[in-house]
């Protein structure tokens, strides 16, 4: 039987040669980049990253994430496989940090949450183009109520604020910087070399 290859990422086999080797060296990093509007593509890429790097070892993972959201159970997915895997995941905000991108950033513990010094953060409430038959705009709007509950629920977990006070902040767009981001709980450090990674 052959031995699979796992110095490889998944998806470098079949590429331009340039996009496989940093794509092989960023494998070999044990790094991954988040980067755009989280689809249900992206999210498939990146599980298979996961899985891949996590069962490589069981050294931790950076995952760079610059996105302002998207597809909110795409966002879900990674959040949930994040904290499922074995090895431990670094998160490291870059650029902008936004809505179902944030809810990802969230799922590693809040020691291992990190940002560069320009990153900024938006936490807000799902939104939703309910349409159609009434009954089906009433299912609508329960799922999205429901799904703004869990996320609020989530948000204070990750960083100790009441629910009440989470609730009351992303009943409308919440921007904070990375200084904001930290005083918070989103964020643990701001750290500017990657070094910094590493120190306690």
């Amino acid at each position: 039987m052959d031995t699979p290859d796992t110095t490889t990422p998944p998806s470098a086999h079949g590429t331009d040669p340039r996009t496989s080797y940093l794509e092989e060296k960023a494998f070999k990093a044990r790094t991954l980049l988040v980067f755009g509007t989280i689809t249900d593509t992206l999210a498939a890429d990146v599980a298979r990253r996961l899985i891949a790097l996590d069962a490589d070892s069981a050294e931790p993972i950076d995952m760079l994430v610059s996105s302002p959201g998207g597809h909110l159970e795409s966002g879900d997915t990674l959040h949930d496989l994040v904290r499922f895997i074995t090895a431990p995941v670094n998160m490291i905000g870059t650029g902008w940090v936004g809505s179902a991108a944030t809810h990802l950033y969230l799922a590693a513990p809040r020691e291992r949450r990190f940002c560069l010094p320009n990153t900024r953060f938006l936490i807000h409430q799902p939104s939703g183009g309910a349409g159609g038959p009434a009954s089906d705009i009433a299912i609508q709007a329960r799922e999205i109520v429901k799904a703004r509950e869990r996320i609020a629920r989530t948000i204070a977990r990750q960083t100790g604020k009441p629910l009440e006070v989470v609730l009351a902040d992303i009943e409308r767009d919440h921007c904070l910087s990375a200084e904001e981001a930290v005083d918070y709980g989103l964020v643990s450090r701001i750290i500017e070399h990657k070094a910094q990674l590493r120190e306690g």
